[in-house]
């Protein structure tokens, strides 16, 4: 070799390291490597084919961008004639007409009941001498609803359990009564009617007198009553009809003296001076479950019926007073709201264990007002 030659060649320089070598070659891959990338081709040729496939068969733009069809309304339905009831009533429903081809209650509930009721179906099944059926019998007299309004969903709910019950015994052949009635619900009749006659004619019962007064109660029964029967019907409760009682009918009025008297008579319930729900207004006591409860978290001023809706009465105050012990200079305060009940106090009760009052046990007090001495007793 020639020494021009040699002065050519590159000379390597031992500080610096050779990559070159590894720059031009790439690494080897592992088998797995190998694997996945094969895989990888696979898909995306798959993938590929799918697309031109789905291009073969999707139809030119000429043929997407053709109008569609408009579709045809459709006809509107026929309005279907109203229902209109031709048998006559208390006969058999005439069942000639073609069947709807929809349910309609109108069509379905009309004429059965009337024929029902005037053929007797829901009448006590006896023998011919009157003997009840070998079987049993079973009767139920209805829960009463109150003749101050209309039935609700409530009453159409224990109507039908009660109902369902009186047929299934019907149909098992036992002789069956099944007793319609309505309440004459008492002081909520009269509050009713009593709102009645000031609204339309600004009279009280007073005005009118005793006899007129019960004269529109009764008016007032019939109109209710009537309705709640009519509803009753539409039902489809199977009373036995003839059977219906109202709660001041002479015979059950009779009944109740009677009951009541025996039971006086027998010690089960008797007569004695107790507190009760007094109204002023009405001058008559009432039941816990015709007085509305106010409840109150200090004084405050409120109007009572009766008076002139300016003139309005302090409630809700607690008041302190005393008594003084018989024969002692001590005094016992009694805290109340009803400060005029104390005119009828009989008793001052303490409990037993208290020991602020152990030395008043068995004593007497005397009343500031009326010339009474009130024994202290006591009470757990």
């Amino acid at each position: 070799m020639s020494s021009d030659n040699a002065s050519q060649m590159p000379v390597h320089n031992p500080d610096q390291p050779i990559i070159a070598a590894a720059a031009d070659c790439p690494p080897e891959k592992s088998k797995n490597q190998d694997k996945n990338e094969a895989k990888r081709k696979a898909k995306m040729e798959k993938f590929l084919a799918k697309q031109a496939a789905g291009k073969a068969t999707t139809p030119d733009a000429a043929v997407a961008a053709a109008p569609k069809k408009e579709k045809e309304p459709k006809a509107e339905p026929k309005p279907k004639p109203a229902f209109v009831n031709t048998t006559p009533v208390g006969e058999k429903k005439d069942m000639t007409e073609p069947m709807a081809d929809s349910y309609n209650p109108v069509a379905v509930e009309s004429a059965w009941y009337s024929w029902w009721e005037t053929h007797d179906f829901f009448a006590p099944k006896t023998g011919p001498d009157g003997e009840i059926s070998s079987k049993g019998r079973f009767v139920m007299v209805a829960p009463p609803p109150n003749v101050t309004g209309k039935l609700h969903i409530g009453h159409a709910m224990f109507v039908a359990i009660q109902d369902s019950i009186v047929r299934w015994n019907r149909m098992r052949g036992i002789t069956t009564l099944f007793v319609p009635g309505c309440d004459h619900a008492g002081i909520s009749t009269q509050v009713v009617v009593e709102k009645q006659l000031w609204m339309n004619e600004k009279l009280t019962r007073h005005d009118l007198g005793r006899e007129a007064f019960v004269g529109r109660v009764w008016d007032y029964k019939n109109q209710y009553a009537g309705t709640i029967m009519n509803q009753f019907r539409r039902l489809g409760a199977s009373y036995d009809w003839p059977r219906e009682r109202f709660s001041l009918d002479d015979m059950l009025t009779r009944a109740t003296r009677e009951t009541f008297v025996r039971m006086f008579n027998d010690g089960i319930i008797y007569r004695s001076s107790r507190l009760v729900n007094w109204c002023h207004h009405m001058n008559t006591a009432l039941s816990s479950l015709e007085v509305e409860n106010l409840a109150l978290t200090g004084p405050t001023m409120l109007s009572i019926p009766g008076y002139p809706a300016e003139e309005k009465f302090e409630f809700g105050v607690m008041i302190h007073f005393a008594y003084q012990v018989e024969d002692s200079d001590e005094r016992i305060i009694i805290a109340t709201t009803r400060i005029e009940t104390m005119l009828g106090d009989t008793a001052i009760a303490i409990h037993p264990d208290d020991e602020r009052y152990k030395h008043l046990h068995g004593k007497f007090v005397r009343h500031p007002f009326v010339d009474r001495r009130i024994p202290i007793i006591t009470d757990a």
